[in-house]
């Protein structure tokens, strides 16, 4: 499906914005030379480190990018669970001789500086997290040139981000690496979120705007089957995080493929919100007890995550991965971004052919 938002990118391929330092100015700016659309994380930094990265990305490629923020949440945390928890990390914060984090350090993250940045500098797209702004919000954006994206994790969820105007909406599939960007103030962390073929199909039929596939997706292949659901791109993180240019530390790179983290689960144990991330000593021993309430667990737990990095010990760290984690490959973003293409185009020709690469029907 042609658009004017997918018109921006020869491929169909989106490198997912990650929050923590992952998608920094060399990674989207090596997807967008290589023919994809590459994307800054706003989320945890101020509107001045986000204008920054802008102009530091600007100076890398002249193709369009996207620049993601995350909605102001609500407040709907209990105070008494969050010191509770605060107690039982009591022993992390000790064995790491780091100090907890302040849990009302803040909660809208900027957003309203951060949009007016957005609006006086606009970029091409800009995309939404757990949640969908209000359309006056999305209009003075158009109003500027900028596209605009909002996540979804149901057909409900879509049809909000059709109502408020967005040109498309990304539909996150339960694989997905990192935070559910559902836009119920406590969503559950069961696992029973859809699946990313289903969920397409289903906001296919939901909504009239074009959908981004976001999911485990780690092969060309796998792009090739969300586009023949109905999806006008795939949206790609974990398959970018181990990248050169990533700015993921080295040993969440180097676990993805570590048989030492066989699987990820869904936690609020690092944030306060469901996540999803490879199974860990930290996410084990407190993921149970984790109450819903971002973002205060992830301010509270902040100096902890950044303590363990520190110490080179990965059993402390938030390892955000999807379920494809396994098919991770250390390549250059710009190379990776071709290979996806290949795969990609491969694929389609062996659909068109009615067999799969390899000769023959499975």
């Amino acid at each position: 499906m042609s658009s004017a938002l997918t018109d921006l990118f020869p491929l169909p391929i989106v490198q997912a914005p990650m929050a923590g330092g992952v998608s920094v100015p060399k990674l989207a700016a090596a997807v967008c030379e290589a023919g994809g659309l590459g994307f800054l994380a706003a989320g945890y930094k101020t509107a001045d480190g986000m204008y920054q990265e802008i102009k530091q990305l600007r100076s890398l490629t002249g193709r369009p990018f996207g620049v993601n923020l995350f909605m102001p949440q609500p407040e709907y945390a209990d105070p008494a669970a969050v010191d509770v928890y605060a107690h039982q990390l009591a022993g992390e914060a000790t064995w790491y001789e780091a100090e907890l984090g302040d849990p009302e350090s803040g909660r809208d993250d900027g957003y309203e500086t951060k949009l007016a940045v957005l609006r006086d500098n606009p970029v091409p797209v800009v995309s939404f997290h757990f949640g969908v702004p209000h359309r006056e919000v999305i209009d003075t954006l158009h109003r500027v040139g900028t596209f605009v994206l909002a996540t979804a994790t149901t057909p409900d969820e879509a049809r909000a981000v059709e109502r408020a105007g967005a040109d498309a909406v990304i539909a996150q599939g339960v694989e997905a690496g990192g935070h559910q960007g559902t836009h119920r103030d406590v969503p559950d962390t069961d696992g029973s979120g859809l699946g990313l073929l289903t969920l397409v199909a289903q906001i296919r039929e939901a909504v009239g705007i074009p959908i981004v596939a976001a999911g485990g997706i780690m092969r060309g292949g796998q792009i090739a089957a969300v586009l023949a659901a109905g999806a006008a791109a795939a949206q790609l993180g974990t398959a970018f995080l181990a990248t050169h240019e990533s700015g993921a530390h080295a040993l969440h790179k180097q676990a993805l493929t570590n048989p030492l983290f066989v699987r990820t689960e869904l936690t609020r144990a690092f944030s306060g919100r469901p996540a999803r991330g490879l199974v860990n000593r930290f996410l084990r021993e407190h993921g149970p007890y984790a109450p819903a309430a971002y973002p205060e667990i992830h301010h509270l737990t902040s100096p902890l995550r950044k303590a363990a990095a520190k110490a080179g010990d990965a059993q402390g760290m938030a390892l955000w991965a999807g379920q494809g984690h396994r098919l991770a490959r250390e390549l250059p973003a710009g190379r990776l971004t071709e290979v996806l293409a290949g795969e990609l185009a491969a694929a389609r020709t062996a659909l068109s052919g009615g067999g799969l690469p390899g000769g023959g029907l499975r």
